[in-house]
């Protein structure tokens, strides 16, 4: 029963990779290369414009750095649900420059895998997705369809929806987090979370709703289902907007 990860090199997706390995042991991890900053930025720019664009890539880098100081949260987020964020040397793992390459679909045609997860990648193309035989799953830190995009545990605390603080297993289509929605997991985050520990503790406290999942997918028995309520998509906030909303509110 082989199944397929695909991620973008990182402790997050190495917690669901670790989860999966213990229910599917000839697990395959796909790595593709992350996507330059000059790149995402201009794309941002082009949608959002560049006040925006570059307000979110300066919150995107102060989040980076920021890690730094919350180990002790980290750790106690990582001992809590037993997550594994180090690579396993057991696993076989394919290099691809990007999800949407010619590398990626031929090496989907040699692993042939009967189930494909998605976990901090890039979106797939309309044509990659036509490609793919097996069912096409994505890992979402957000409650879908609330927060789809990014930061979804940060815009449900902002939004004060924490009741929708959580993380979704989906599956994949076009739209950025809108296929139909396959199991989702809540959680109420610690007054000692911010916007660097949030992706993390929707992880780890989500494996569960992964292996299920994916399990189902193994099976055929996968049952999407309409979720009610506003759907939107999220963006890291600019960092001024972080920074007010901090200092005023306490979240950040």
């Amino acid at each position: 029963m082989t199944v397929a990860v695909l991620i973008q090199p990182g402790p997050n997706p190495e917690i669901v990779v670790n989860a999966l390995k213990a229910e599917f042991p000839d697990l395959v991890v796909i790595e593709e290369q992350p996507e330059s900053k000059k790149l995402f930025i201009r794309r941002r720019a082009k949608k959002l414009g560049w006040a925006q664009a570059l307000g979110q890539l300066t919150t995107m880098v102060v989040s980076k750095v920021g890690k730094r100081f919350t180990r002790a949260r980290t750790e106690e987020i990582l001992q809590q649900f037993a997550a594994n964020p180090y690579p396993d040397s057991q696993i076989r793992r394919i290099a691809v420059p990007s999800a949407n390459s010619p590398e990626f679909l031929r090496a989907l045609d040699e692993i042939r895998p009967r189930a494909l997860l998605l976990v901090s990648c890039r979106m797939l193309t309309r044509d990659t997705l036509a490609a793919i035989a097996c069912p096409v799953l994505n890992f979402h830190a957000g409650i879908n369809p609330r927060y789809r995009g990014l930061q979804g545990g940060y815009w449900a605390r902002v939004m004060r929806d924490e009741e929708n603080f959580g993380a979704t297993v989906h599956l994949v289509d076009a739209g950025v987090d809108t296929g139909g929605v396959l199991y989702q997991h809540r959680m109420t985050p610690s007054k000692r979370d911010t916007i660097h520990t949030y992706p993390l503790l929707q992880t780890a406290a989500s494996t569960g709703i992964v292996v299920q999942a994916m399990r189902d997918a193994v099976a055929g028995t996968l049952r999407p289902r309409e979720m009610a309520g506003p759907s939107r998509q999220w963006y890291h906030p600019p960092v001024w907007s972080w920074l007010w909303t901090g200092m005023t509110r306490g979240i950040w």
